[in-house]
């Protein structure tokens, strides 16, 4: 078994995506922030640190989870339906989000007095285990990817050479250089864009709007597959305007992106208001619907059928769900390794496993 890794120096990993400035300054370019950071400082993630000039990662191989999720879970419901991902994190963030359900985690550094602990999770043992337990990908996720990069690049280098698929669940705040550095091991990714107001990133999130678009817009240029979810909070990003704002800009990227709506719970430092009417989700897929998305599902909304996909021509079950487990499939495989509708052929986006 892996021992729990101590928090010392010796843990150091020196950083990928950074340039040293004046002073002993450095600066990184691993996430939208691109923090300068002064010689025994850390960025904001908290996890990235300057010693002598040089910028290390402080969570290299330092998992805080590692656990077998259903891929619906991430949420991915066209990225390998009916599969299970191996899901690995390790502490830290690049945002503050005030309503994170996975803050005593991703907010460890801030909240516990600068403290970073995990279990030391090699690249090639986390493969080891989702090859192990028949899992057909690994997913960097439950705190923000971008953060702990070099462990992800590392590890997905490693799953891709045995043929596993990745997959970002992610806050979408990463640079291009990043993206880049990943162009043919990521292969799906989650992001959660939050709102459509800079002002509501600035601050309820501690991030900007904008790097978040231009990563989804790219991600889709490099043909990693994306599906987009917003948490509804009431009273912060729930108004018919926004809630449209956010649908027009995803189907202007592609009307195929699944968007996922989730319905909000409180939490951590937002529980000054109740969770969101499932009337205000139901009428954020309608929202979708009408921006001419094809496939807009409800979360967190259990015992309706918001969460089965339907053929966007006639309207034929094509995978129905309840919950993150699949009920029933009825799509057909193409000669080219595609899905189509058993009813009218129309052609549904779906990234299938053909492993056997």
């Amino acid at each position: 078994m892996p021992q729990p890794a101590q928090q010392s120096l010796s843990n150091l990993r020196e950083a990928l995506l950074w340039e040293p400035l004046d002073g002993g300054r450095v600066r990184c370019n691993l996430c939208a922030h691109r923090c300068v950071i002064s010689d025994g400082h850390v960025g904001i993630c908290r996890v990235r640190c300057n010693q002598g000039g040089k910028l290390y990662t402080m969570v290299y191989e330092l998992a805080v989870s590692g656990a077998i999720d259903p891929i619906e879970k991430k949420p991915l419901f066209h990225f390998l339906p009916g599969t299970t991902s191996f899901s690995v994190a390790t502490p830290g963030c690049n945002f503050s989000c005030k309503f994170c359900q996975n803050w005593d985690i991703s907010q460890m550094p801030k909240e516990f007095e600068g403290r970073i602990e995990g279990t030391r999770l090699p690249p090639k043992r986390v493969v080891e285990l989702a090859v192990s337990r028949g899992c057909r990908s690994i997913s960097y996720t439950y705190t923000e990817p971008t953060i702990f990069f070099e462990y992800a690049y590392d590890t997905a280098r490693e799953a891709t050479a045995v043929g596993l698929k990745n997959v970002f669940v992610t806050n979408g705040f990463m640079t291009p250089e990043m993206l880049e550095m990943m162009d043919g091991y990521l292969h799906a990714a989650n992001v959660d864009l939050k709102s459509f107001s800079d002002e509501f990133y600035r601050r309820v999130c501690g991030g900007r709007l904008q790097p978040v678009l231009d990563s989804i817009a790219l991600m889709h240029k490099m043909g990693i597959w994306v599906e987009v979810t917003t948490l509804v909070v009431p009273g912060s990003n729930d108004s018919e305007e926004e809630l449209r704002s956010i649908a027009e800009f995803v189907a202007g990227v592609s009307r195929d992106i699944p968007w996922h709506v989730s319905r909000f719970h409180p939490d951590y430092k937002m529980t000054d208001r109740g969770a969101t009417p499932i009337s205000v989700i139901r009428r954020a897929v309608e929202i979708g619907r009408e921006a001419g998305l094809k496939f807009v599902y409800a979360g967190n909304v259990p015992g309706e059928e918001s969460e089965s996909t339907f053929c966007p021509k006639c309207g034929t079950a094509i995978i129905r769900r309840h919950g993150f487990w699949i009920l029933e499939t009825r799509y057909t495989v193409s000669e080219d390794g595609g899905a189509r509708c058993p009813n009218c052929r129309e052609a549904i986006p779906l990234v299938l496993d053909h492993s056997g």
